[in-house]
């Protein structure tokens, strides 16, 4: 078979090394990014419109959202139809648009592939229900009840409530880790891994550059079925969720499975990124040892609030074990975003862009959610509008996800010009026309402006993307430093989380880049404002 595409793919800049080796991110949850049906719902054609405001920003990859065929119970992570683009996404005609558009900018676009589970509207899943004999019936995780009738042991879903669901035609249950309208696969089955292998295949032969693999960590459950033990009061939310659903989420076996992967992206040139959600950064790493996955997301990081011991906790074991593999999220679909997480308003939107420029320096692939560009916070949703199925399913929970969801602000336009219709998902009562597009482009202070300078001058540091080798600053180990900071190649990079305060440098050095203007080089002295982060470049 080929592996040629029928199109061209932009070229590889450096062919010593691959082409994501220091590749910059662009999350795109499509529901929320453009419009441009009326109908209140993103679609790609809604991506293509705004290929140039991404090119503008200067990142070197596009991460689409599901929008494969899907009923929408979980926005398109119910996959219906793993091998097309959904008609109301705008088809097959609108993904080889946008793959066109990007690859004429010399920007990488990576799908979303979701391997643990279907739609229980999938063709695999409707033959599966039609009896113990179908074709697909092994394609899921089926068993028996428990002795009392009910289901085969204690593991919860995700998304509330238990992880199995009876049939009772058969009288087996199905497992689902999310909601019973997503039935798990059966990875232990040949046959599901020959499937997924071929729609990989498929769409690297339509040009895609990438995967982002969603939940990486959760295609293998425990062979003997045990029941979990409870979390301790002790247990940080990543320790708990580790032990909760251990039942199904990173059994050892697991990493393994994308070694076949491998080998197939490696032939389209193209990167598998694994959404792995484990809290240990060693046990993240066993994606990435030779031969599995090219990156894995450390999503702890996601969870910090704007404290220096606490990101320093993240960052610096996540640089030691992941060898400049490790991908860095400023914010996810699935997360606050940075700017809430880190206080909200003006002051969130600053440490986030100094948070950015902090990740952004790290060996591997920093990663921003589409809004991110924009000093955007969580939207304000309220519950009577919500749409996320954790909050929707779940009166008692309050961990619901709409907030990061909300959509894209690009004008002072009705609906700030995401939709002509009603949008799907509240536009969030705490935006303004300071949080568009089309007003911040005119501002040369203002987060987009700053974050593009930013990416340009990042683009520019050969002695610091050169290598993967970080040494951390003498500073960081004071017990009351607000200082972050770290020397790559030839940059020093300093990140303040509190008040104003001066850093001594190893030698004269010049700032090549800030998050704001409170920084400035005299010699070997950083003059660094509160909530800043800069980078210095050293004489050889």
């Amino acid at each position: 078979m080929s592996t040629a595409p029928s199109h061209s793919r932009p070229a590889r800049p450096d062919h010593a090394q691959p082409w994501y080796r220091n590749a910059v991110g662009y999350q795109v949850y499509v529901r929320s990014f453009a419009d441009t049906t009326g109908n209140g719902i993103g679609d790609v054609w809604g991506v293509l419109d705004h290929v140039e405001h991404i090119a503008t920003l200067g990142v070197d990859f596009v991460w689409l959202n599901p929008v494969y065929p899907s009923p929408g119970l979980d926005h398109g992570y119910d996959v219906a139809d793993y091998t097309t683009i959904a008609d109301d996404m705008g088809g097959m005609e609108a993904f080889t648009a946008l793959r066109d558009a990007l690859h004429d900018h010399g920007i990488r676009l990576l799908m979303d592939i979701v391997p643990g589970h279907t739609s229980d509207q999938h063709a695999w899943f409707r033959d599966a229900l039609t009896g113990p004999d179908a074709h697909h019936r092994d394609f899921y995780v089926w068993r028996d009840p428990a002795p009392d009738g009910g289901p085969p042991n204690n593991w919860e879903s995700i998304f509330g409530g238990p992880a199995w669901t009876l049939d009772e035609a058969s009288g087996q249950y199905f497992m689902h880790r999310f909601l019973p309208e997503q039935p798990d696969l059966n990875w232990r089955n040949p046959a599901v891994r020959t499937a997924m292998e071929q729609v990989l295949r498929q769409w690297f032969e339509r040009g895609i550059d990438g995967f982002r693999v969603d939940v990486a960590q959760g295609m293998l459950a425990d062979p003997d079925w045990a029941d979990t033990a409870d979390p301790t009061p002790d247990m940080t939310r990543d320790e708990a969720n580790d032990l909760r659903f251990s039942g199904y989420m990173g059994r050892p076996e697991t990493p393994e499975l994308y070694r076949s992967w491998r080998a197939i992206a490696d032939d389209y040139d193209a990167l598998l990124l694994g959404e792995v959600y484990l809290s240990s950064p060693e046990l993240v790493a066993t994606y990435i040892e030779p031969g599995l996955l090219h990156r894995a997301f450390f999503l702890p990081l996601q969870h910090t609030d704007w404290d220096r011991d606490e990101v320093a906790a993240m960052i610096r074991p996540g640089v030691d074990v992941g060898h400049g593999q490790f991908a860095w999220p400023q914010s996810s679909h699935d997360d606050p975003r940075a700017g809430s997480r880190f206080g909200g308003g003006a002051v969130g939107a600053r440490r986030a862009l100094a948070f950015f420029h902090l990740i952004a320096c790290l060996p591997g692939t920093p990663v921003m959610l589409a809004g991110d560009e924009l000093g955007l916070d969580n939207g304000t949703v309220p519950r009577t509008d919500a749409e996320d199925p954790v909050t929707v399913r779940n009166a008692d929970r309050d961990d619901g996800r709409d907030g990061s969801r909300t959509p894209m602000p690009w004008n002072d336009t009705p609906n700030f010009g995401f939709t002509s219709g009603t949008p799907w998902l509240p536009l969030g009562s705490n935006r303004g026309p300071g949080d568009t597009v089309e007003v911040q482009s005119r501002e040369p202070d203002s987060p987009l402006h700053r974050m593009r300078r930013f990416l340009a001058t990042r683009s520019t540091l050969a002695g610091m993307l050169a290598t993967d080798e970080v040494t951390w600053l003498a500073t960081d180990d004071e017990p009351t430093s607000t200082l972050l900071g770290l020397r790559r190649g030839d940059v020093v990079v300093v990140c303040n989380f509190g008040a104003a305060t001066t850093v001594d440098l190893p030698g004269d050095g010049e700032l090549v880049a800030a998050s704001s203007d409170d920084a400035e080089v005299d010699g070997a002295r950083l003059e660094l404002g509160t909530d800043t982060t800069a980078l210095v470049r050293m004489p050889g």
